[in-house]
């Protein structure tokens, strides 16, 4: 990821909740604040009730990848979290990156 960082501290994270919009989708929820840099900021979020930590690392990696490969689509200035659901579980690449880009869309944060 060329452009942004990674949000890491549970503080950062309960901010862009609590103050951040969010849309979601049947694979995922996104919640976006602006932070007023040059860059963007991402943190992806899973539960365990997904799975074990494989599937959990698997679908980090498929969001993180979907992202990285779309990432001059997005805006930049914004901290952006993505949790994944359950829903997610036992899908592929192209459905991760179709929901990514869908909540882009719905967040007007995707470039046209």
């Amino acid at each position: 990821m060329k452009f942004s960082e990674s949000v890491k501290k549970n503080k950062d994270f309960q901010l862009i909740y609590k103050k951040g919009s969010s849309y979601a989708n049947k694979h995922l929820v996104m919640y976006v604040l602006e932070n007023h840099t040059e860059g963007n900021r991402i943190g992806i979020s899973v539960s365990k009730k997904v799975g074990n930590s494989v599937v959990r690392h698997r679908l980090t990696r498929l969001v993180r990848e979907s992202y990285r490969l779309n990432e001059e689509k997005f805006q930049t200035g914004l901290d952006i979290v993505i949790v994944i659901r359950v829903a997610a579980r036992e899908k592929g690449f192209s459905e991760i990156q179709g929901s990514l880009l869908h909540l882009g869309k719905i967040h007007n944060i995707v470039k046209r």
